[in-house]
């Protein structure tokens, strides 16, 4: 499966929470492969939700929002988020605008949580630098 996120951005989120650690390319790839995972999930969720209603369309409140934040607030950006939320959903499926800010904000909160995690691990191994490793054990020791 390739990364549809761009990884600068990914980058921006991990390094706002590093707290002066260095950041791995390897934690940045890792982050945004789990974003995207964790994205395409919701959508699927989101698409259950809109057929159950006898929609077509994802709507914002189908990711448990009601309304969407502005999208100039978010690092995370919205093109590759479409991308996201149509990588497990039908293609007769459309995502409304509101949805995919919706779902930007809910993926950039998630990568701020595993972000902010992956430091104080990277912290308690006594590194300067977060890597991949710090994302995986994270997600381990969290399910």
């Amino acid at each position: 499966m390739s990364v549809e996120l761009p990884f600068a951005p990914v980058d921006s989120v991990i390094r706002r929470n590093a707290g002066g650690l260095r950041v791995g390319s390897d934690a940045t790839e890792e982050l945004a492969r789990r974003i995207q995972e964790h994205g395409a999930e919701l959508a699927a969720e989101a698409a259950e939700a809109a057929t159950a209603d006898g929609r077509k369309t994802l709507m914002a409140e189908d990711f448990g929002v009601g309304t969407a934040p502005g999208k100039d607030d978010l690092t995370l950006p919205i093109a590759p988020v479409d991308r996201i939320a149509r990588l497990d959903i039908d293609d007769r499926y459309r995502v409304s605008m509101d949805a995919r800010v919706a779902l930007a904000s809910i993926l950039e909160s998630f990568a701020d949580e595993v972000a902010e995690n992956a430091s104080v691990l990277a912290r308690h191994a006594d590194r300067r630098t977060i890597k991949a490793e710090d994302v995986e054990t994270y997600f381990a020791v969290r399910d």
